[in-house]
């Protein structure tokens, strides 16, 4: 099959792999089912997964397009996702995978679902990209399938959802003078935050090593890595975007989303609707 951003669950039979979960996805238009296997422990009962059940029976409804993430949470999501659609619960969903094909493809977005690395309280500005991306990902698409979404849904875990942020920021740049690029970072950030080139394999230092990482659209990817707190995510963001070079970043910010957190006591639903049109007054 060739690789599309569209995935319609109810098709004549096909199978496709998604890299971004180390997944199989088949269905079928006799049961309208979703088969897959994940590196994800799927018989887990935990907070996560009944934040990850919430979000679906919330804000997935029959004949709606939606984004998918990556990571553990998106993962049990997608996975309840497939046992609603052959129980019969749903019908008619479109998947469209953030990492895998054009995303101008999808030019309507109803609901989509992502992990997030942290979650800034209040604002749910968030960070997305630290781990190491694999295959087909995309920081670039994944930003495009969820920004267009008509509502985007973060699920995470308390301990993401935090006011004292730090850590890295991953940061895409042109290849060609990179460095001077990843020096006009560093001189905005001086003493509060230090600039690495991503290696592809193993560790290296600063530079990168000899097998800097690039990106399936040809770009470096730059460590933004705070050791002070950032105070916030959305100026960091306001920052990187005035420097020449600078492609895209991990930050996802001034966007209405909603936060489903996950803990023991069940989840806290939390919408910034109201922090943003304060901010526009």
């Amino acid at each position: 099959m060739a690789s599309s951003s569209v995935l319609p669950f109810s098709s004549s039979f096909r199978s496709w792999f998604h890299p971004c979960l180390a997944s199989k996805i088949t269905f079928t238009r006799r049961t309208n089912s979703l088969s897959i296997v994940t590196r994800s422990s799927l018989s887990d009962n935990s907070a996560l997964l009944q934040a990850a059940k919430h979000t679906v029976d919330s804000y997935v409804k029959s004949g709606m397009v939606v984004g998918f993430g990556a990571g553990h949470a998106s993962d049990l999501a997608i996975h309840y996702l497939g046992q609603q659609l052959k129980a019969g619960a749903l019908k008619d969903i479109v998947g469209t995978p953030t990492c895998v094909g054009s995303a101008s493809v999808a030019a309507k977005i109803d609901v989509a679902f992502s992990d997030a690395d942290v979650i800034e309280e209040v604002t749910l500005s968030a960070i997305i990209g630290r781990r190491k991306m694999m295959g087909e990902e995309s920081i670039i698409q994944e930003k495009t399938i969820l920004g267009a979404a008509e509502k985007l849904v973060f699920i995470v875990t308390e301990k993401q959802y935090r006011s004292d942020l730090d850590g890295s920021i991953p940061v895409l740049i042109q290849s060609f003078n990179w460095m001077e690029t990843a020096e006009e970072i560093d001189d905005l950030f001086l003493g509060d935050a230090e600039v690495w080139r991503r290696p592809s394999v193993g560790y290296a230092g600063p530079l990168g090593g000899d097998f800097p990482m690039v990106t399936k659209e040809g770009h470096n990817v730059l460590d933004l890595i705070f050791t002070s707190p950032i105070i916030s995510l959305a100026d960091v963001a306001n920052c990187l975007e005035q420097v020449d070079g600078v492609v895209e970043h991990g930050i996802i910010c001034r966007i209405p989303c909603t936060a489903v957190i996950a803990s023991e006591n069940g989840q806290r639903i939390i919408d910034n609707n109201l922090i943003l049109e304060a901010g526009r007054a």
